[in-house]
């Protein structure tokens, strides 16, 4: 089976999100795909099998699986065009645990179809405020993640969270946002998930799903550049359709092997 690694989110090598993707010969139970995930230990590792009007496609971190990843399907969509499973203009269907989530190309711009999760306005845990040292400007909840607004991209970068205390928390993961402090991006955000594994995450394309809407929220837009501050950082676009958000990247191939069937 053919294995690759792919930096999403990125134009250059060693940057953006890695991800792995696993083009499956055929049905595999899922200790074996979870064997597989914590074996490769990136964030997200996504196994791909053809089906008649497209591809299977689900995401393994180390420890579980998810309902919804971005990087690893755009790695995905950038691998079966690249490697030739697709033409190079088609539009690739995906079926998975979230519905059916389509990509398409933009030159060199890989778009995906996804839908929107925003958050509602709730309370967060006391555990989850002292674990980031933060007083928020908003707080608030979709059924993935919490996510936390703060006063500047600055505050943002400087945040040194306490991963015990969130690993505990009963959500997939933790979004923090403000502003950017730049003109060469619209918002800023970083993505914490040890329950998941990932005590951050380079670039999480889903979370996106829930910050389009939020920002959409605050400013009035619905089209953003958006930029995830984490150490290899990644650039994203963003743009909400009510029910749907797209968010588009870039990527690159940094690895291309072979998985032996065990």
């Amino acid at each position: 089976m053919k294995i690759y690694q792919v930096d999403a989110f990125t134009d250059k090598a060693f940057r953006g999100n890695p991800a792995a993707v696993c083009i499956l010969s055929g049905q595999k139970e899922e200790q074996w795909l979870q064997n597989v995930a914590q074996e490769m230990n990136l964030s997200e590792t996504a196994f791909l099998i053809r089906e008649e009007k497209g591809w299977r496609l689900r995401w393994f971190t180390p420890l579980v699986e998810v309902d919804l990843c971005g990087h690893a399907t755009l790695a995905s969509a950038h691998i079966l065009w690249e490697k030739g499973y697709e033409e190079k203009q088609s539009t690739i269907s995906f079926d998975t645990r979230s519905g059916i989530l389509k990509s398409s190309r933009d030159g060199e711009w890989i778009e995906l179809d996804f839908p929107s999760e925003p958050a509602s306005e709730s309370e967060v845990p006391d555990t989850l405020l002292k674990a980031l040292n933060v007083k928020p400007g908003f707080t608030g909840k979709n059924r993935f993640d919490y996510i936390v607004e703060v006063g500047s991209e600055e505050e943002l970068r400087a945040l040194d969270p306490n991963f015990m205390l969130l690993r505990d928390l009963e959500t997939r993961g933790v979004i923090v946002t403000s502003l950017s402090g730049s003109s060469e991006y619209d918002f800023v955000s970083r993505f914490f998930a040890p329950a998941c594994g990932i005590e951050e995450d380079p670039v999480t394309g889903s979370a996106h799903c829930c910050l389009g809407p939020f920002w959409q929220h605050k400013t009035g837009r619905d089209t953003f550049t958006a930029y995830q501050a984490s150490k290899r950082g990644g650039y994203i676009r963003v743009h909400v359709r009510g029910e749907r958000t797209r968010i588009a990247g870039k990527a690159i191939t940094v690895l291309d092997g072979e998985l032996i069937d065990f």
